[in-house]
């Protein structure tokens, strides 16, 4: 993928669909954040409400579950995507952000050996984690993001970060926490921002977690926050447990099983 004159190309870009919701030109400067949602309905739909003149609301691009973009707005052009927002003493993310929607239901309900979006699609459990979302204090069901969406989402980060000096990345759960959910548990933002933009980690030469390993206690605690006095998230994880490392704490494993939840680092043997 390239940029040229604020608009993407590649061979996964589709042509772009321009929408009326947007502002002006950013202020120099901006953008220096780039904020990642969940569409919460599949592509055309979405698409369509993000190009609806009533609805207001829009993002720059839209990336589809087979890794392709589409774009709405330039990347020099105040997208509407942020809301009502607030973080780290700024207010208004519109005015400096570049919105990247993934498509992605969200939340999902569980029927029987299904699990049903809001707007009735139902997915498989091999598309479904169960876990605890970082606003919230009990595990639920959430649908998964491709392995094509998140590495296009990564490289269009990387892009974004050469062309304008990109400082921050943020999810929209964390600008408007009190309601908003996306991008939500099943993606994986800190490990993204952390690879792209570096870490305290990083510059100390430590090296990064194993991102498999096994229970190697015979039993083993899993939580909330990686704090003793946190709440438990599920029955503790039996020796030889498989489980996959999404972050590390001072000295805790943010890892996902079936659920996700914190647990002694020193309790998993990498693989």
């Amino acid at each position: 993928m390239e940029i040229k004159d604020h608009i993407l190309y590649g061979s996964n870009v589709k042509k772009m669909i321009p929408s009326p919701n947007h502002g002006g030109k950013f202020q120099d400067g901006y953008p220096d954040t780039i904020i990642m949602h969940y569409t919460g309905g599949p592509y055309k739909q979405s698409i369509n409400t993000l190009t609806n003149p009533r609805v207001r609301a829009s993002a720059h691009v839209v990336v589809d579950r087979d890794g392709s973009v589409t774009q709405l707005v330039p990347f020099n052009i105040i997208a509407w995507h942020a809301g009502k927002s607030y973080y780290n003493g700024r207010s208004g993310f519109n005015d400096f952000s570049i919105g990247i929607e993934m498509v992605n239901a969200g939340p999902l309900t569980k029927s029987g050996n299904v699990f049903r979006a809001w707007y009735g699609e139902a997915f498989s459990p091999s598309e479904v984690i169960e876990a605890v979302h970082r606003n919230e204090t009990r595990p639920r069901y959430w649908q998964v993001y491709t392995p094509e969406q998140i590495e296009t989402v990564k490289e269009l980060a990387e892009l974004l970060i050469d062309t304008y000096g990109i400082k921050y990345i943020l999810g929209h759960e964390e600008i408007a926490p009190k309601r908003k959910l996306d991008p939500g548990p099943a993606f994986p933002l800190d490990k993204l921002r952390a690879q792209l933009l570096g870490s305290k980690r990083d510059e100390t030469g430590a090296p990064e977690p194993p991102q498999v390993g096994r229970v190697v206690a015979n039993s083993l605690n899993i939580r909330l926050r990686p704090r003793t006095d946190a709440p438990l998230v599920a029955r503790p994880l039996p020796k030889g447990t498989k489980v996959y490392i999404k972050d590390e704490h001072n000295g805790w494993y943010k890892v996902t099983v079936e659920i996700e939840g914190w647990v002694f680092a020193k309790y998993i043997e990498p693989e």
